[in-house]
């Protein structure tokens, strides 16, 4: 939480970003490059593929304090491993029915799709998802934690 000089705090939300090398982490490059600003708070990791973003992964990343996760994956139809991104798309729905059951909520797991050169589309992404979870409050695992 970040304190403010009123006496509030604000939620700041953790946020993980799964990124594939190639166009997923290649616009968060781009993103730097251009000097384009998006929130400290997502923490990005690379996966050889978004395809690799196994549902497990998603949910330990829950259970180790993320408030919200999302992909960034390679266009559909433009991966480099073929079919790797409509994989991480299916687990993303998949997960996102599996978070509404437990009680974590699915709208706090998302996927986007961008090439290397979006770094605008990759930081308003990152801006967005900070804004929906800061909307959703801090996760429902971090209050089973604290207890």
């Amino acid at each position: 939480m970040d304190v403010k000089g009123n006496g509030h705090e604000e939620f700041v939300p953790e946020i993980v970003a799964f990124t594939c090398i190639y166009c997923g982490y290649m616009a968060a490059d781009t993103a730097g490059a251009l000097r384009l600003k998006y929130p400290s708070n997502v923490r990005l990791v690379r996966l050889p593929c978004t395809g690799k973003a196994d549902i497990r992964y998603i949910l330990e990343a829950f259970e180790k304090g993320a408030d919200g996760v999302y992909i960034v994956a390679c266009p559909v139809g433009n991966c480099h491993h073929v079919h790797g991104n409509e994989r991480a798309l299916a687990r993303v729905k998949y997960a996102k029915a599996l978070l509404d059951k437990i009680g974590i909520g699915g709208d706090r797991l998302e996927i986007v799709f961008v090439s290397g050169g979006m770094g605008a589309t990759f930081a308003e992404a990152a801006r967005k998802m900070t804004e929906r979870v800061k909307e959703l409050g801090p996760s429902p695992m971090k209050m089973t934690n604290e207890k």
